[in-house]
């Protein structure tokens, strides 16, 4: 309590009230660094020191996967273009969805550093058994490429990626 008043040296000048703006940024980024995204972002809003303070690459290093560079180069840029932005520029581009493979496939990373990968049904095959009777595909507004589709039982073959699905499963 009473951190707004000014205090009076014994001269009689009067001095400003210390504030968290007033700590030093390294001070302020290295404590930032323990934190998680979400928490660092909203601290970033408190005043300009912790906003500066959490732009510091060296916060947001640990948080990206190691891959990051070939990840970024890949998906939000062409070769050579991620150098010019930081750590926290990256992260954030990371986390946002990009689709590839003529729309069928997205990909981005979960807050936690986790890569996920979203396919549509014209991203996938059935290997085996590319039959309708196994395969059903309804249109959906609530799916993000607007179509859910039913896998009754096969094998789902994406590249690198193999997916066993038990009998009436849906994806």
């Amino acid at each position: 309590m009473g951190s707004g008043f000014s205090t009076s040296n014994t001269d009689g000048s009067t001095t400003r009230p210390v504030g968290l703006g007033d700590l030093p940024e390294n001070c302020l980024a290295m404590v930032l660094g323990y934190l998680d995204p979400s928490d660092i972002c909203n601290l970033a809003r408190v005043n300009r020191a912790f906003h500066r303070a959490s732009s510091a690459d060296f916060i947001w290093e640990p948080k990206l996967p190691d891959n990051y560079r070939i990840l970024s180069e890949k998906l939000m840029f062409s070769e050579g273009n991620s150098e010019c932005l930081g750590k926290k520029d990256i992260y954030a581009g990371l986390c946002s969805p990009v689709r590839f493979s003529s729309g069928t496939k997205e990909v981005w990373m979960e807050k936690g550093g986790g890569i996920c990968m979203l396919a549509s049904w014209k991203g996938m095959k059935i290997t085996g058994i590319d039959d309708r009777r196994y395969w059903s595909h309804v249109p959906s507004m609530q799916s993000r490429f607007h179509f859910s589709s039913i896998l009754y039982r096969g094998v789902i073959n994406t590249p690198n990626i193999w997916i066993n699905l038990p009998i009436s499963q849906t994806c």
